[in-house]
């Protein structure tokens, strides 16, 4: 997505970022773990469980930057040097080195040891889909970044996730036909002055799902409706799409694929013995609201 102006607001520090303090603002928010410093290990996901994280870039870049040629591999560190932008660079190294010491830490490996790989795409099959682990043997996972700020997510399952500096957005009719028909209407209907945030979840959460399907913007952003207000729509019956808790000025989003009714996980049992119901695996959700 091209970037969208925004003007400098006061953050709400990271660390101030727990349940408790962000329920009453965002009731169906997830709330995700700080990084740095990353675990040394961590347990294996499986099914629907999910782990949220966030990097906070303006405290850490210095030590990334530090860390980065030891740590990322020598991609990723001429994508880096390829940023005009001094804040752009940081908000790219700083993730990227958070992301292999997370990754490390799920596989049992060391940071310049992770071997990232992209999926084929579900489109066209050429390999530009979801960023992947090489053999397969590790988490899914998913990773965005934007000034000042880290969003990455960890799961069983295929998993997205986006976020936007969006402060004092001013949506442009151009980026109004962006979104699905429902979504430009409800923005239509909306004062001016709130019309910034509302783009703002709507687009981070398309961004979140499309990622998890592997397309990007390759399938049209115009297609799935997952709504412009306080709570996502729900997207697909096999996905699960939630905002996440993040500074002021910012929004977040992080879809997952969970599995079907009839397909648990293995080692799973209904407790009513042979009979199935309900609405499904939902998933285990750490540091959820």
């Amino acid at each position: 997505m091209a970037r969208i102006a925004a003007a400098p607001r006061h953050r709400t520090p990271l660390a101030a970022l727990t349940a408790e303090g962000t329920r009453a603002q965002a009731p169906a928010a997830l709330v995700a773990d700080l990084l740095p410093p990353a675990p040394s290990a961590l347990p294996r996901l499986s099914g629907g469980q999910l782990r949220v994280w966030l990097v906070d870039v303006d405290t850490h870049a210095r030590g990334a930057r530090e860390a980065a040629a030891g740590t990322l591999c020598g991609t990723e560190q001429a994508r880096a040097a390829a940023f005009m932008d001094d804040a752009d660079r940081a908000a790219y190294l700083t993730s990227h080195v958070a992301l292999r010491r997370l990754l490390a830490a799920y596989t049992g490996t060391v940071p310049n040891e992770v071997e990232l790989v992209r999926d084929p795409c579900p489109l066209c099959a050429q390999p530009h889909g979801r960023p992947a682990l090489r053999g397969g043997g590790g988490p899914h996972f998913s990773l965005s970044h934007t000034r000042g700020l880290g969003l990455i997510a960890v799961a069983g399952t295929p998993v997205g996730a986006d976020c936007e500096a969006l402060a004092d957005i001013h949506p442009s009719p151009d980026l109004g036909r962006l979104l699905h028909p429902r979504e430009q209407a409800e923005l239509t209907a909306l004062p001016d002055h709130r019309r910034g945030h509302a783009f703002g979840r709507a687009w981070t959460r398309k961004e979140a799902y499309l990622k998890g399907l592997g397309t990007g913007l390759g399938r049209s952003s115009t297609l799935d409706y997952v709504g412009t207000g306080p709570v996502p729509a729900a997207v697909a019956p096999d996905w699960r799409l939630r905002d996440v808790a993040l500074p002021d000025g910012f929004s977040g989003a992080v879809a997952w694929r969970v599995p079907p009714a009839d397909d648990p996980p293995p080692g799973s049992r209904c407790p009513r013995g042979s009979r199935r119901g309900g609405t499904g695996w939902e998933g285990e959700v750490r540091g959820s609201t």
